[in-house]
């Protein structure tokens, strides 16, 4: 899970999720890992292809959410992804995803992303990034492939994340 909480949603048009960065998650000690040869100190930083993760996970719920997760759904298309800032141990992310399409084969989604530095809140929530995805409904694919009968989109952890965040009973 790439989100810690859901805190604002309006069904079919926006979702609010944070992720709290901490230092005790693993990939943090690999990006950037110290290097004794020169001499460098580790740089513990959020991937971007995790934040987008988390990016996705935010508007997938959200577009699962709107037809009370019946279908299956999949990141079909990265639409376009900027992030102009490092995220750090310590910093909360906000993801703000909007629906800008949905039919019955999938959905459009336009979101930002922003962050909170609480070594200098005062500062505010800074805007680091925007991106645009595409989402697909795969039981209403036009390939003919059969999935299974349950929703192995949204499993457990989703479950609980929701539950915890007051979205589902």
């Amino acid at each position: 899970m790439w989100i810690d909480r859901v805190i604002e949603l309006e069904r079919g048009k926006r979702l609010v999720a944070i992720k709290n960065i901490s230092l005790a998650e693993e990939h943090l000690h690999d990006h950037f890992a110290a290097d004794a040869i020169r001499n460098e100190p580790a740089i513990p930083v959020m991937p971007f292809s995790l934040i987008i993760e988390g990016m996705a996970q935010t508007a997938g719920i959200l577009v699962g959410h709107t037809n009370d997760f019946q279908e299956k759904v999949i990141l079909a298309k990265i639409g376009s992804a900027e992030i102009d800032r490092d995220a750090l141990p310590g910093h909360t992310l906000r993801y703000s995803a909007e629906i800008t399409q949905m039919d019955a084969v999938g959905a459009a989604t336009a979101g930002t992303i922003d962050l909170l530095d609480h070594a200098h809140a005062d500062a505010g929530w800074q805007r680091i990034g925007a991106i645009d995805l595409l989402f697909s409904h795969i039981d209403a694919n036009r390939t003919g492939q059969v999935f299974p009968e349950h929703n192995f989109v949204f499993g457990e952890s989703f479950k609980t994340l929701l539950r915890t965040s007051g979205v589902l009973p």
